[in-house]
């Protein structure tokens, strides 16, 4: 864990580093594809509607983490693409900055690879991530070949390699669930999605798919009322036709007056 210092507790010498509204919280660089947003969107959101009853956890998306006063000044740091926090308060940042947080960095980080960002991932980002954030779970996922690779820290410090688990997804131990491909569409784009997934195998639902399930359920409700109505206007149907065949049957059979 990064050592913290409180604005009271530094020298008189000292430069303390620079708080949240000093640092930079946009760097107009977007996301490398329509894909890449849509796969941290996809990753991001799921996680905080899972997580929604709990007011311990942060989810960042395509956001700056702050580690050193260093770091900040030289800027050449944009941060992971999807991040998760534990033990921390829920409520909005601009960015994360480790030293107003009591030293606390992310707990896992996910990376969505591109050809022009994979090198720093694979090297300099995972180095910044075991030695000095030493995040537990680091995964980067490629959302073009759909190939994920998961480490892990162990006792030591250093990454290891997280296996598959029988179900041919990954654990994440940080936040208990697992990560898998899911073959499928999203925002009318059919890709290998990687996607949350419960130790049972059920898939955390997006807000498309709430969407969507709501609309299946709306119009099954509607279908059911429909068939109620028609099912009631054939009974009244039949009931007028057996009043009507009743009444013919008594007009037949009553005795003709005069007889």
């Amino acid at each position: 864990m990064v050592a913290t210092l409180h604005q009271d507790e530094f020298p008189p010498w000292f430069t303390p580093p620079p708080g949240i509204d000093e640092l930079p919280t946009e760097d107009g660089v977007p996301l490398e594809s329509q894909r890449h947003r849509q796969a941290a969107a996809l990753l991001a959101e799921p996680l905080e509607l899972h997580f929604s009853a709990r007011a311990d956890f942060f989810v960042g998306a395509n956001m700056f983490v702050f580690f050193s006063a260093l770091q900040a000044k030289r800027n050449d740091f944009r941060g992971p693409d999807v991040f998760v926090v534990l033990d921390t308060e829920r409520r909005e940042r601009k960015a994360w900055v480790v030293w107003e947080e009591n030293g606390k960095g992310p707990d896992l980080v996910i990376e969505l690879l591109s050809p022009s960002t994979e090198a720093e991932d694979r090297g300099r980002k995972k180095q910044i991530y075991e030695r000095a954030l030493k995040v537990r779970e680091y995964f980067l996922y490629d959302p073009f070949a759909g190939r994920l690779d998961g480490f892990r820290l162990d006792a030591s410090g250093v990454y290891r390699l997280i296996p598959l688990e029988a179900s041919g997804r990954m654990k994440s131990s940080q936040v208990g669930l697992e990560l898998g491909i899911w073959n499928g569409v999203f925002h009318a784009t059919h890709a290998p999605w990687l996607r949350w997934f419960t130790s049972e195998g059920a898939m955390l639902p997006s807000d498309e798919d709430l969407k969507a399930r709501a609309e299946t359920e709306a119009a099954r409700a509607n279908a059911a009322i429909d068939d109620a109505k028609a099912a009631r206007e054939e009974a009244e149907a039949e009931r007028k036709k057996r009043v009507e065949l009743e009444e013919r049957l008594a007009a037949l059979t009553a005795p003709k007056s005069g007889a």
